[in-house]
């Protein structure tokens, strides 16, 4: 069993690999939560922050006030379904090629947002995917703007109920403003002017002109809230909830169930984002990179209800008599698309991180712990994906790369092993000679290894170079949103979701779903990718010589058809990964095994399982 030894623990410690990353990181069950009945009326109010330090040069200011949390929606406004809610007040619209939705005039929120160029299914007729929901639908979401008067003041600022002007006409979109206007009676007129670039971002510039004859503080904040606990898809190597990079206090991520038990944490930093972030999608505050602000993340109730707010507030701005005060901000919503977000990674495309000078805004993307990685696997699928057009194939292509780059160890590693089987004679005999001695037949053993120059623990290679890039396309396939949708050929119409046919069912030809079977119904999803996968698994491990002990047999034997249900809700692109890398790995094997004049013993072996071998005749006396 000497020889082996080494492949079986290679064999092991991959199973326990795969297994403990489909437990941990692979396709549980959604933890999917319902939402509840939406939020009742409640008095509006504002809560206050501790107070904060006066602002720099401005001796006596005011104590800042905290930003103001979301207000409750009418008891008639709970029962209204999105279409009635975006319906029952004036706004603007917005058309961009990418995005459509409309901009509340009452309150100047951002809170009607979908993105046009992305689908719920792979059905181009579906739904287009909904971002924004204002307040009183189902599932609200939506980003604020705004001015609080410092602590005690009684200027009237605009707030939610505030119905705002718009100054001209038309939609909002790319080199087409929207300016609104405020005149809140007392002396003070409030400016905001919208712009839209071609892709997600959000400009947001307030003025406030001061003709009241007296001067007045204001603090410009920021909000992004969302309503109801959003469902999550509770995946160990994806995190979704609120996210943000908060100054030198670096990136700093909470989920929603732990932003419950928190309620509240608070930074003071400069060079600021922060916001929510999905699977695929999110919505970010980008305050000026050099602005101080005090950022928030904090979760609240109301009526049993739980809401979601990402916050910041920045210096106070104070606005002399016939003044005008600024401020500007910024709001990413959309898709998390690589080119768009940016990618900190040499030949990467900038984005808005490098175009904004961001404080690592890719982190919006979750590369995870090994991006060193990921990165590299995905740029390299991106561009080929840009040659060729079909990621699919972009996926074939690489692994041809990567089966280059590691050809010198695989060649030594497969010479190795071709070695091996040809001093299996002389391992026999030591075998055989030492057979009540163990010591001295490893000693022998490792005299034949040195004398012909094998290395014994070269089976390990192949599959150790194959699990670190297993696990960087399985990340570049779960995370990234150009592999959402992304067809291959035939039935494949996600590389990023599983196989959805199922052999079975011959393909669906059976009207019958195996998979609603008591005990063995989650064995028999089966799709023909994962077959054709085992199918090339189990020939390459039928390139070797069956081993002699019975032990060995059985694990070489069940690993293919293990590895075939294990993988099968495993996205496909990665399945046509290692159905590609196994069938070249074969063809591989064989060159380097007939050059060094070692016996391919494919055909051999395979005829072998299909017919039972007669035993031998006892000889004649």
């Amino acid at each position: 069993m000497g020889e082996h030894k080494n492949t079986i623990i290679a064999i092991v410690l991959s199973l326990i690999v795969v297994i403990g990353w489909q437990i941990l990181v692979g396709y549980p069950e959604m933890e999917k939560q319902r939402q509840q009945a939406q939020l009742k009326q409640q008095e509006q109010s504002q809560q206050h922050q501790p107070p904060q330090a006066s602002a720099p040069g401005t001796p006596g200011a005011p104590e800042a006030p905290g930003v103001p949390n979301a207000p409750a929606p009418s008891a008639q406004a709970q029962a209204a379904t999105r279409e009635t809610v975006v319906s029952s007040s004036p706004r603007v619209a917005i058309n961009t090629p990418r995005l459509g939705g409309s901009i509340d005039l009452k309150g100047a929120r951002i809170d009607d947002l979908t993105l046009t160029q992305y689908r719920e299914t792979t059905d181009p007729n579906s739904p287009p995917i909904t971002l924004f929901s204002p307040s009183g639908a189902p599932n609200a979401y939506y980003a604020e703007f705004g001015w609080v008067s410092a602590a005690g003041s009684n200027i009237a600022i605009p707030g939610p109920d505030t119905v705002w002007r718009q100054q001209g006409s038309g939609a909002l979109g790319i080199d087409h403003p929207v300016t609104l206007s405020y005149d809140n009676g007392q002396g003070l007129v409030f400016t905001r002017t919208i712009s839209i670039d071609d892709h997600y971002l959000f400009t947001i510039k307030d003025s406030v002109a001061n003709k009241s004859g007296n001067p007045v503080t204001l603090y410009p904040y920021a909000l992004i809230s969302r309503h109801g606990t959003p469902e999550t898809l509770g995946y160990y190597i994806l995190h979704e909830g609120l996210i943000g990079v908060m100054g030198d206090h670096g990136e700093q991520t909470e989920t929603y169930k732990k932003m419950q038990d928190k309620k509240s944490e608070t930074w003071d930093a400069t060079n600021v984002w922060l916001g929510f972030t999905d699977k695929y999608f999110a919505a970010t505050l980008l305050p000026q990179t050099d602005a101080k602000v005090r950022a928030r993340f904090s979760a609240g109730e109301l009526n049993g209800q739980p809401t979601y707010q990402t916050d910041y507030m920045a210096q106070p701005v104070t606005v002399a008599a016939g003044a005008t005060g600024t401020t500007d901000t910024r709001l990413f919503a959309g898709a998390k698309e690589v080119s768009v977000v940016g990618i900190d990674f040499p030949f990467g495309p900038g984005g808005y991180n490098a175009a904004l000078h961001l404080n690592h805004f890719d982190l919006l993307i979750d590369w995870g712990w090994f991006y060193f990685i990921t990165k590299p696997m995905f740029l390299a699928l991106d561009y080929f994906f840009h040659v060729v057009g079909n990621f699919g194939i972009a996926i074939l292509i690489v692994t041809v790369i990567v089966k280059l780059l590691f050809f010198p160890l695989a060649n030594k590693s497969y010479a190795s092993m071709a070695k091996m089987k040809a001093v299996q004679p002389q391992m026999a005999m030591i075998k055989e000679r030492y057979a009540d001695d163990r010591v001295k037949q490893q000693q022998a053993m490792m005299e034949l290894y040195k004398k012909e120059q094998i290395n014994p623990i070269a089976g390990c290679l192949p599959i150790a170079i194959q699990i670190p890039v297993f696990f960087s396309l399985y990340k570049v396939l779960f995370i990234t949103i150009e592999m959402r949708h992304a067809p291959f050929y035939g039935w494949i119409h996600d590389l990023s979701a599983a196989d959805p046919t199922n052999i079975f069912t011959l393909g669906g030809l059976i009207p019958f779903d195996p998979t609603v079977l008591p005990m063995i119904g989650s064995f028999l999803q089966l799709g023909f990718w994962p077959a054709i996968m085992g199918v090339t698994m189990w020939v390459q491990m039928k390139l070797n010589p069956a081993p002699p002990d019975p032990t060995q047999q059985v694990i070489f034997n069940w690993m293919p058809l293990i590895f075939t249900f294990m993988l099968a809700k495993f996205p496909a692109g990665l399945v046509i990964y290692w159905a590609w890398n196994n069938t070249l790995s074969v063809l591989q094997q064989s060159a380097i095994m007939h050059r060094h004049g070692a016996k391919i013993e494919l055909w051999d072996n395979l005829k072998s399982t299909f017919t039972r071998t007669k035993p031998k005749a006892p000889p004649a006396e």
